[in-house]
């Protein structure tokens, strides 16, 4: 049967344009289909207006700071709609390299609409069938929005919402206490509002190394971020214009509410029973090569869940572009996957976790922990909160590392590049320039050989008599 396209792609955001792009690149005949705008959650409502926001927090906070320095200052005004106004400029500066002349000029055919499978092998939008010799879904995922009484009656922000404010709430509650509420939590706080986050775990970022989120939660308190841990949002009611947010028998009054616990795949629309390919309740179930159970038609990104990040996004397009344009024959290696949470400290982490390194490899485990104030450029920059953490095996293997303190997600690299390549920690104690903040690897990498020479103790007594009878010449 002759097919008009060879790749037909479903969705325009992270994984969706890398896919169109690459495929368009390497002269393959593609449609690209969005029901909105090229771009995603990561250009319009996830990492680049977030991160935008953190700056322009942070600025604020180093002001009202730089007294330690002996740099005193008035308090400073804080214009929040202008602070607003830089987040949408970041994004209008980068929102031309995914716009639809961008892609319409490599070459690839940007169909706006809604559509759906109607076969195995047809995808129609708006009354034209289009048919390929492989798919890929790349639709992305939305805010889960949790069943609490008087919620939608009461009204709430996510993070679809929250960056087209332009008056800051001066109190705000968070469902929610994952990578998304701890961000904008402290920006919001920097910026002026009172801010409390509702945490149904025993601390915030409950995926991370605890020991790492302790830290950042610390910090939170100290700088007045009320926290309730062990909580949940049980019921919302609107009192004299203000929000009643009951939690763990208290009453939180509030001007906003921010939902952001979790996320749900997108869907519902693509009637993906009439193309064969099942969902489950993490989202489209794919197998290694990212093929779903159609196995010409391939998902990646959010919509897979799995590690939702704008960059395993970009990394699982390639996996299913190489796979549907070619022969099936690549898998998905999560082996290696970074993330970082973009708060004050950073916390950032690769690989596994202490007590998940203890129980695949048992006593084979040992923890590397540099505190951030042993590093000379942290004291000079009077920012020694928090340690990286490297776990590794007896041999070197680095198992995971977990960093938490400034420049966290910048410094993580080093140590993914070396796990990587299969090197061993002792990569990391090579020559580090005097003074910055990778010190902190280099100095976590050297401590193994340290560890081992504390406890051979045959080793130490041979090196005692050796240089004592090397005196005695």
């Amino acid at each position: 049967m002759t097919v008009e396209y060879d790749i037909v792609i479903i969705g325009g955001g992270s994984g969706g344009l890398v896919v169109a792009s690459a495929a368009a690149q390497l002269k393959a005949k593609v449609a690209l289909v969005e029901r909105d705008r090229l771009g995603g959650d990561c250009l319009w409502f996830g990492c680049v207006p977030s991160k935008s926001l953190i700056h322009a927090s942070r600025v604020a906070y180093q002001v009202k700071n730089a007294s330690r320095f002996g740099i005193y200052t008035q308090p400073p005004e804080i214009e929040f709609a202008k602070a607003t106004g830089h987040v949408q400029q970041v994004i209008a500066n980068i929102q031309p390299h995914d716009s639809p002349e961008r892609f319409r000029g490599l070459g690839v055919e940007v169909i706006f609409g809604e559509g759906k499978f109607i076969d195995r092998k047809t995808f129609e939008v708006d009354g034209k069938k289009l048919t390929a010799r492989a798919f890929v879904i790349a639709t992305g995922s939305r805010p889960a929005i949790p069943s609490v009484d008087g919620l939608n009656s009461a009204g709430f922000l996510t993070n679809e919402k929250v960056f087209s404010l332009k008056e800051r709430p001066n109190s705000l509650a968070i469902i929610g206490a994952g990578p998304i509420g701890c961000e904008l939590g402290q920006a919001f706080s920097r910026l002026g509002s009172e801010v409390t986050i509702i945490s149904s775990r025993s601390h915030i970022l409950p995926k991370e190394e605890p020991e790492a989120a302790l830290v950042v939660q610390e910090q939170f308190e100290s700088e007045g971020i009320n926290i309730l841990k062990e909580t949940r949002a049980e019921k919302v009611e609107v009192v004299d214009g203000k929000k009643v947010v009951t939690a763990g028998g208290k009453n939180i009054i509030v001007d906003e509410i921010l939902v952001a616990g979790g996320r749900l795949p997108n869907v519902e629309s693509l009637n993906l029973d009439a193309a064969g390919v099942e969902v489950g309740k993490q989202g489209i179930i794919v197998n290694e090569k990212l093929q779903t159970t159609n196995s010409k038609i391939y998902a990646c990104g959010d919509v897979i869940g799995g590690y939702q990040f704008t960059h395993v996004a970009g990394y699982e397009a390639v996996v299913a572009l190489t796979n549907a344009l070619f022969f099936p024959i690549s898998k998905a290696d999560y082996r290696v996957i970074p993330w970082a949470t973009f708060t004050d400290p950073e916390l950032a982490r690769v690989g596994l976790t202490e007590q998940q390194a203890r129980e695949r490899f048992g006593d084979d485990v040992c923890v590397l922990k540099q505190p951030f104030s042993g590093v000379d450029r942290a004291q000079a920059e009077a920012a020694t909160t928090g340690f990286g953490k490297i776990i590794t095996r007896g041999n070197g293997e680095i198992l995971g590392a977990h960093l938490v303190g400034i420049s966290a997600g910048e410094l993580i690299h080093e140590i993914v590049l070396a796990m990587s390549n299969k090197l061993p920690v002792s990569a990391l104690t090579g020559i580090h320039i005097y003074p910055t903040l990778s010190e902190v690897n280099s100095k976590a990498g050297l401590l193994l050989k340290k560890q081992k020479y504390a406890k051979n103790l045959w080793q130490q007594n041979f090196l005692e008599k050796f240089f004592n009878w090397r005196r005695s010449f």
